[in-house]
């Protein structure tokens, strides 16, 4: 039987049950990918981390209960959380992932996450499913690799919108972001992806690399402050800088945990 040990953190948040949370595992080599979704599965947990040392950092990969994804946000401050606060990691944190290098800073009390900007792309082919989906004729829309993007005409329709899960699930392998012009905040957002086995994510960094990229065009400012308007809620502050987006946040650890696998 091999023993590991497993973190849960409380991401995007300086309070327990707040935030996102997500599981990480720190180990010295891969486990097979059907263990590590099979841990992924027993967690039930939006994202569930895996990071291991490489020759000039770390390599990191995350997965749902469902499968592994190319993006994660909350999951990656999570796992900077476990390496420079439980395990005392010193210095700049290098992630290898799926989609390039991700850097993690110490920033006081927060950590602040270097990820690549991936600008709004139009959509097409999918208008219809989406007027379906809000019930609204005239929408603005659009996409990037990965998620299809809705902007409500403000932050009260992004809290009162109902999500119809099984056609939301018809947009696979898309997932469905809403957002709006804030009223504290610069913007909020809600982030829906059940085919992944994730009806509403609490707080989700991967998708303010297109939601800051649009509304800092929108809004003519490249720091915002926003904030994911779940039912735990989240803030991000979030910052432009030419082809990177800088997202800040804190995190907060609430479990330390043995696992035992045959």
């Amino acid at each position: 039987m091999k023993t590991l040990t497993m973190y849960q953190v409380d991401a995007f948040t300086t309070e327990l049950f707040r935030g996102n949370p997500a599981a990480v595992l720190v180990l010295d080599e891969w486990l097979p990918v059907e263990t590590m979704q099979n841990i992924a599965a027993e967690n039930n947990l939006a994202e569930t981390a895996f990071v291991k040392r490489n020759a000039n950092g770390w390599d990191l990969r995350w997965f749902t209960p469902v499968h592994e994804v190319n993006f994660c946000g909350h999951a990656t401050l999570a796992s900077s959380h476990v390496l420079l606060h439980e395990l005392g990691i010193k210095g700049e944190l290098v992630f290898e992932t799926r989609v390039g290098a991700l850097r993690v800073n110490k920033k006081q009390s927060a950590y602040q996450l270097d990820f690549p900007s991936f600008p709004p792309e139009p959509v097409a082919n999918l208008l219809p499913a989406l007027k379906d989906i809000t019930a609204r004729e005239n929408i603005t829309a659009f996409q990037n690799f990965e998620n299809v993007f809705i902007e409500l005409e403000n932050e009260q329709a992004v809290l009162d919108f109902v999500p119809d899960l099984p056609k939301i699930t018809e947009l696979d392998p898309f997932g469905l972001v809403i957002t709006g012009k804030g009223e504290e905040h610069d913007f909020v957002s809600r982030y829906f992806v059940p085919h992944a086995g994730i009806p509403e994510d609490p707080v989700t960094g991967s998708i303010h690399s297109t939601l800051v990229p649009y509304w800092a065009a929108k809004l003519g400012k490249n720091h915002l402050s926003a904030f994911q308007r779940s039912k735990r809620g989240g803030h991000l502050l979030c910052e432009l800088a030419d082809d990177r987006v800088l997202i800040s946040g804190a995190a907060v650890t609430f479990m330390k945990a043995e696992i035992y696998l045959p």
